[in-house]
This record gives structure tokens, sequence and C-alpha cells, in this order.
């Protein structure tokens, strides 16, 4: 056990609460995913793991705050978290951006609430960022442009509002973006169209506007899916979208003053 690097309980229909116990420092992943597990991860768990890369606990009913303190004072190495589908609540706790190694940043499907907080945006790793089903509130701030790594931004189906930072072209590695909110408003950024890796843009009901004949899709090389449902653009369908050779799925309707 003294030398155990990879511990893997998933898929073993256990229950209970995650125990206080580790094994030794060399542990290296963690992954506890699809289970039944319940209760509050204590900080006291990773009190050992300062060789910890991996955590996963996906698919579990685990509950109480997303603490920051796993990667702050107990595991500096750490590049995966992924606390998706379950019973988490509150703020996501400050010290993310602290997380100097950190990749991949999942906890969709809980109930976590308030903003995004300002710390997050120097988690400058990162490479996924996947938080939709919650009920995160707030603007997006123009400091996610700090991310440059990312690949996989999804906040769908939250509370979110406000505008598409100005910036957001700066994320030019993007390419899965889902923003599907029921609160953006304003008009798609021009730097958006520098996003020239993106595969898949997701963007339906919001609030949106703007003629989308001045936005150049035809920089968007790679895009093969297009959802802008539910908003309020206007002008006629934008010629630049027949230069997307990959596009397969186009999804306008529901644009009461965009003609065809």
């Amino acid at each position: 056990m003294n030398r155990l690097e990879i511990l893997d309980l998933s898929y073993n229909l256990l229950y209970g609460e995650i125990p206080f116990s580790l094994p030794p420092r060399n542990i290296q992943t963690i992954d506890l995913s699809s289970n039944h597990f319940h209760g509050a991860i204590r900080s006291s768990f990773f009190e050992q793991a300062w060789n910890l890369t991996s955590f996963n606990v996906s698919n579990n009913t685990l509950s109480g705050y997303i603490s920051s303190s796993t990667c702050l004072q107990s595991s500096p190495s750490i590049r995966v978290l992924d606390f998706s589908s379950n019973e988490f609540s509150g703020n996501i706790s400050h010290g993310f951006g602290g997380c100097s190694k950190l990749h991949i940043l999942r906890a969709d499907h809980n109930n976590l609430s308030g903003s995004l907080l300002e710390d997050i945006y120097n988690a400058t790793k990162l490479e996924e960022l996947v938080l939709p089903l919650n009920s995160l509130n707030g603007a997006i701030s123009e400091r996610i442009a700090n991310l440059t790594q990312l690949t996989i931004l999804d906040l769908s189906f939250n509370h979110l509002s406000g505008v598409i930072p100005l910036n957001f072209g700066k994320l030019w590695k993007l390419k899965f973006m889902n923003f599907d909110f029921k609160s953006l408003e304003g008009n798609l950024p021009p730097s958006l169209m520098n996003c020239t890796n993106l595969i898949e843009l997701h963007l339906r009901f919001n609030y949106l506007e703007g003629d989308l004949t001045t936005a150049n899709f035809s920089k968007l090389n790679h895009l093969s899916k297009l959802d802008l449902l539910r908003n309020n653009f206007t002008s006629v369908f934008p010629r630049s979208l027949y230069s997307c050779r990959f596009l397969k799925a186009i999804r306008l309707s529901d644009n009461p003053y965009l003609k065809g």
C-alpha cells in the first residue's frame, strides 16, 4: 500500500460516506465515480495527498461545498477535478486560481449558486471548464480572456447574464462553446470570429441581437454545429456561413427579426 499510485473504485455500487483516511502520499489518481457515496468531503481526506493529480467523484450523491483547499493546501499538483452529477451547493469557493496546474474542472449537474468568482480566471492552464446545469448567476468577466488554453467551455443552463465579453476572441483554442442561458444580451463580439478552432457554438435561449451579416463566419473553418435558436438577431441569413464547409447543423429558428 505504501507505493499505491492509482485507486480506482468506480462502478462498484459502494455506499456510505467517503472515509477520512487516504492511502499514502504517493497516490496520484483517485476515481470514486459512479457509486452511491453521500455526505460532504472532509478536508482531512486530502491531508496526505501531496502527489494527487486526478480526483474524480462524479455520479454520486455527495453534498456540501466544493472546497478549493483540495488544490491549495494539500494537492499542489492537481490537474483534474471532476465533481459532476452530485448534490454540491453554495458558491464555488475562492482559491481555484491558485491551482497552477489545473487542466480540467467539471462540476456540472449540481446545485451551485452565486457568481463565477474572479480568481477562477487565474487558473490559466485550464483546458476544460464545465459547469452547466447549476444556478450560477451574474456576468462573465472580461478576465475570461486569461484562460487562453481553454478548448471546452460549457456554462449552459445557469442564470448568467450580461454580454459576451468583447475580448472573447483571445480564447482561440476553443473547440466547444455552450452558452445556452436564457439571459445573455447584446451583440456577438466581432472577436468571437477569432476562435477559428470552434467546432460547436451553442447560444440558444438568450436575448442576443444585432445584424448577423456583420459576423464573418467564414473564419470558423472547422465549425460543424451552430445553434442560435430563440434570440433577437436581425437582417438575413449570413452568406459567410456558406464558406463553412464542415457545417452540418444550423439552427436559427425563433429569431423573429431574422429574414430568410
